[in-house]
């Protein structure tokens, strides 16, 4: 189903920049259920793209697949120039793509300095452990307050601002931020926010899955439209709006359609039964007449009762 053309104009792309994810044709299972159809989407370089749609219309599948942990079945993955597409998820994320997950995506049972400098120790090494620590802390400063508390204890909100602080403070080219708002109160929302604004001020490009559609179209400099594991719209965030209502108001009337067809079918059931039941009265009303007739007819008709007919009935 096509919501809107495709616009011939493509994403702003930052200065010195180019596309640094290009996505095309993608197609990708879950065994025999095909997930994703022909999937083709762009990143620009320092760009904010939102990836925006109803449950179950492919979104998170896309954060995955570009991202290595499920394997695209046709199409081309491309990252900063170089095929990605058959690369398992760890290598890709060593050519500079993150994936927040949606969830929590910590390790629950280490503190959280422990989460922090194994991340840190990783992408920046160890002579700027401390440094890439205390800038962590600075942006959050709630986890400062509780470095030494497991992170397993912690709220979700400050468990998805512990996922985040692991690529603020080393940016990496992509992050692919997946529902990162899923369940969170507002004030921790708008915390999320702040912070993936800060990680795309430092030239990260992003990639977020949300379900909050006027929240990231905000952030966003492009948008994409999934529906039923194809893209329907891709252009400016003014027009994913629009997009997106259409989507939900056809989904409506399908939805009123199918209770009218199934009133329908019930009338109908209804009125074959009624056809059925009067093809049955004449003869159930023969039926009465002889049962009326043989009683009128039996012992005892017009007189008085015989005798050994009612001795027997006794």
């Amino acid at each position: 189903m096509t919501v809107a053309a495709r616009p011939s104009s493509a994403p702003a792309v930052a200065a010195g920049g180019g596309d640094v994810l290009t996505v095309q044709h993608v197609s990708a299972s879950y065994g025999p259920y095909r997930a994703l159809f022909d999937v083709s989407f762009r990143v620009p370089a320092g760009g904010v793209v939102a990836l925006v749609g109803s449950n179950g219309a492919g979104k998170s599948t896309v954060a995955r697949t570009v991202t290595g942990l499920v394997a695209a079945t046709e199409g081309q993955v491309v990252l900063d120039g170089q095929d990605v597409t058959r690369l398992p998820a760890f290598k890709i994320a060593r050519l500079g793509m993150a994936h927040v997950v949606e969830g929590r995506g910590v390790f629950s049972t280490l503190t959280v300095e422990e989460n922090l400098t194994l991340a840190f120790r990783q992408r920046g090494g160890r002579g700027k452990l401390a440094e890439n620590l205390e800038r962590a802390y600075q942006a959050f400063p709630i986890l400062g307050e509780r470095h030494r508390q497991t992170a397993g204890t912690l709220s979700g909100g400050q468990q998805r601002l512990l996922s985040l602080a692991k690529v603020l403070v080393v940016p990496p080219k992509v992050l692919v931020a997946d529902e990162l708002s899923l369940g969170l109160a507002p004030v921790v929302v708008d915390a999320v926010y702040e912070g993936l604004v800060q990680i795309n001020g430092n030239g990260t490009a992003l990639v977020v899955v949300e379900q909050q559609v006027h929240r990231v179209l905000e952030l966003a400099t492009w948008a994409v439209v999934l529906d039923h594991g194809s893209v329907v719209y891709e252009g400016e965030p003014g027009g994913a709006s629009a997009a997106v209502e259409a989507l939900m108001v056809r989904r409506e009337e399908a939805a009123l359609a199918g209770v009218a067809e199934a009133e329908a079918e019930s009338d109908a059931a209804g009125a074959a039964h009624d056809r059925r039941l009067r093809g049955h009265l004449p003869h159930l009303r023969r039926r009465h007449d002889r049962e009326t007739a043989d009683a009128d007819d039996g012992p005892g008709a017009g007189g008085e009762p015989d005798a050994e007919v009612t001795d027997a009935e006794r």
